[in-house]
């Protein structure tokens, strides 16, 4: 049985891209056969990725040994590139995350794009299809047995997080500040383009040195990658080792799909997308694509730490991972919008994984890669519920009083916050969480104090704080205290095809968790996490006054937020008790960059769109103005100025001598002519006139007809004859 799924594990992203091509070229008029094609599509991927999950998990030393096959694809001078697929402990982990979340929330949509009803989206089945091509690309990039195809995967969800952010496109405001899905899908395009150009630099690179991008020849090649890591790199590079240099270069391209600082600005805006979208693609499977692919070539990553303790690479990926998670978790707390406060989490949360990566705990990261997706997909999808619920009302201010007329979203939202915030024991968040803080703290300890680490760790700490304390206070302005507008008075449980998708989901954010405990706690060899993902790297030792701060922390900041916003729920108009508070100290102003997300959109307007349109103008200017058609205009009048001394020239001289020519021919053809008809023609008439006279006057009256005259004259002939001889 396990040959049979690792054998069709091909056919994994196959289903959801024929149910593509079939929803846009045939059913787009049917929304049921729409909808039906795409969830029944991602059943048999759901079904035949858990086949091989479960085989994986049941095939031992696979992390030694990965199952992989390819066969060519095509050719391009000497080099054949193959496709294939790749199955590994990480691929299996991710496998089993991402069939099944997106089934939920294929599942999810079709309640809430409004089917059924009178409210449903005229594109309703062009979602589908957007959203089973989406699907088609993170799977494949899933599998992939090579970068490239990797690569052309990661591009598919690009081209899909722009069609499903702006899929309602035709959507405006009477805001002129706010960004529109149309303008947001458009950032989130260009802004991830960046991150890709060094993700493409590295693949080039990389093949530059090994002549493929299979993983198996590359990645898991233990003496290419000795190699690599002493090969020095470009001389751009400084010092750096060629290693350094192409981890690096594909970590760019992680920046920019996992929206890490600075290329973070695009996803809170991406939530101008319907939330399926928000769930789907920036919450459970886009955004951890980045941390997926900086997980896969941790083996380059290892190998640097080995052989250069002092290359800063894994220094730099740390303090981008730990920086995007302290600032997002700050700006988050002054976010009213129920889906922004959410963007906000997920830009943190992804930042713990980086930085967890960038300190070696490969384990921890992939680990709370999974959990996360749980718990943040069910967080999405949970807001999307109160949207439908409130009448599309998202302002978190305008809610309040839902606990009771939404019960079956409030309980599953409140099992994926307390995941979020790590809630002690019973959540699988806590236990992912814990084991970063653990591993940064054991990094910590043996660099020593003031080490880079210790700053990570410190970063990562207050994090998990302010996380808690945010998961709070979105909850009690959400759910507890009374309604505070006609949109919450009225609010209403959404449909079945909505709740059930959150309840499977809060599972899995309770239980998910508990596959990752501690040896310490369950005994040795009973972590099953560890011993299947990463059995290879040291497992991270547990350490009870890290459980115990992480703990008080979760605790402490649900406390805290519950003592600000729920011990008094606000009531209709009350200021926000942050923003009163802060601005009795005098931080008010501190409180407005806050919510103006530090001005990071305006900094890189100002700096970067206006400075792009400056520089276009000046340009513009050298183009136009001042150099290139001043000298284009300046050549051209020199050479029409040359053009018309020629062309006088030619009028003057040149056609001159030429009509003369001609008439000197004309008059010679008149005088040839004279010639011919009075003298050649004269002549030969005249010859003419003389041989028709002989013949009329002298030879036609001897031709008498008669033989003796005929014979007379031959007679008298050869006589004349004779006699000429004769005398002569």
């Amino acid at each position: 049985m396990k040959e049979f799924f690792f054998n069709i594990t091909w056919i994994i992203p196959v289903f959801p891209f024929l149910a593509f091509l079939i929803i846009i070229l045939f059913t787009q008029g049917n929304r049921k056969l729409s909808h039906s094609l795409s969830i029944g599509s991602m059943v048999l991927s759901w079904l035949v990725g858990w086949g091989v999950v479960f085989s994986a998990v049941a095939t031992p030393h696979l992390g030694e040994h990965p199952i992989h096959k390819s066969i060519p694809w095509f050719e391009t001078g000497t080099a054949t590139f193959e496709i294939g697929y790749w199955i590994d402990p990480l691929m299996a982990i991710a496998l089993f995350m991402v069939p099944f979340v997106c089934l939920m929330i294929f599942i999810y949509s079709v309640g809430y794009m409004g089917y059924g009803t009178d409210e449903v989206d005229p594109n309703y089945s062009r979602f589908f299809a957007y959203i089973a091509l989406f699907a088609t690309g993170m799977l494949g990039l899933v599998i992939s047995e090579n970068l490239l195809t990797l690569f052309m995967s990661w591009e598919i969800m690009g081209l899909c997080s722009y069609l499903l952010i702006g899929f309602w496109f035709q959507k405006n405001y009477d805001d002129p500040d706010k960004i529109t899905p149309r303008q947001a899908g458009l950032k989130a395009f260009l802004v991830t383009k960046i991150g890709d150009l060094f993700f493409v630099l590295g693949i080039l690179y990389l093949y530059s040195q090994a002549g493929t991008l299979s993983y198996a020849d590359t990645l898991f090649n233990h003496e290419f990658l000795a190699h690599l890591a002493e090969t020095p790199a470009l001389p751009i590079f400084g010092g750096w080792s060629a290693a350094s240099a192409i981890a690096v270069l594909i970590f760019g391209g992680a920046v920019g799909k996992s929206a890490q600082f600075p290329l973070h600005v695009w996803l809170p805006d991406a939530m101008e997308g319907p939330t399926p979208v928000s769930a789907l693609i920036h919450a459970a499977t886009m955004v951890s694509a980045g941390v997926f692919l900086v997980a896969r070539i941790f083996p380059l990553l290892n190998i640097v730490v080995e052989l250069d303790h002092h290359n800063p690479t894994m220094a730099l990926i740390a303090f981008i991972g730990a920086f995007t998670a302290i600032f997002s978790s700050i700006v988050a707390l002054a976010q009213n919008d129920i889906k922004g406060v959410l963007a906000f989490s997920t830009i943190s949360q992804l930042g713990y994984m980086i930085a967890a990566l960038g300190i070696g705990a490969y384990v921890a990261a992939t680990f709370h890669l999974i959990t996360h997706a749980f718990f943040k997909a069910l967080l999405f999808m949970g807001s999307g519920s109160v949207i439908i619920g409130c009448h599309h009302e998202q302002d978190m201010m305008e809610m309040g009083g839902l606990r009771k007329k939404m019960p079956r979203t409030f309980w599953t939202f409140l099992a994926g916050g307390l995941a979020l915030s790590g809630f002690p024991i019973i959540t699988a968040g806590f236990w992912s969480k814990d084991e970063i803080l653990a591993h940064a703290w054991h990094e910590f300890l043996h660099y020593g104090t003031a080490s880079w680490p210790f700053f990570v760790w410190l970063l990562l700490t207050i994090a998990a704080f302010l996380t808690a304390f945010y998961t709070a206070r979105q909850i009690s302005l959400t759910f507890l205290g009374k309604p505070r507008s006609q949109h919450s008075e009225h609010a209403h449980e959404t449909p079945n095809s909505m709740t059930i998708p959150l309840i499977l989901l809060a599972f899995f954010a309770i239980t998910l968790g508990w596959v990752g405990i501690p040896e310490e706690i369950v005994g040795q060899g009973n972590n099953f996490f560890h011993n299947f993902v990463g059995h290879e790297y040291a497992a991270t030792p547990l350490s009870i006054p890290v459980m115990l701060l992480s703990s008080g922390l979760a605790l402490g900041g649900l406390g805290l937020g519950w003592m600000v916003y729920g011990r008094k729920p606000l009531v209709a108009g009350q200021l926000d008790p942050l923003q009163k508070g802060m601005e009795n100290i005098r931080l008010g102003w501190l409180y407005k960059a806050m919510q103006k997300r530090f001005y990071f959109d305006e900094i890189y307007q100002a700096v970067f769109i206006k400075g792009s349109i400056k520089l276009a103008d000046l340009f513009y200017n050298i183009d136009y103005n001042w150099v290139i058609n001043p000298i284009v205009n300046m050549v051209g009048t020199i050479t029409r100025g040359i053009s018309n001394i020629f062309n006088k020239f030619d009028e003057k001289v040149i056609d001159a001598l030429v009509n003369i020519t001609g008439l000197s021919s004309v008059k010679l053809s008149d005088l040839g002519g004279i010639t011919d008809l009075k003298v050649v023609d004269g002549i030969v008439n005249g010859i003419a006139d003389v041989t028709g006279w002989i013949g009329e006057n002298v030879l036609r009256p001897i031709q008498t007809g008669k033989l003796q005259n005929y014979l007379l004259i031959m007679l008298i002939s050869m006589l004349a004859i004779i006699g000429i001889y004769l005398v002569y």
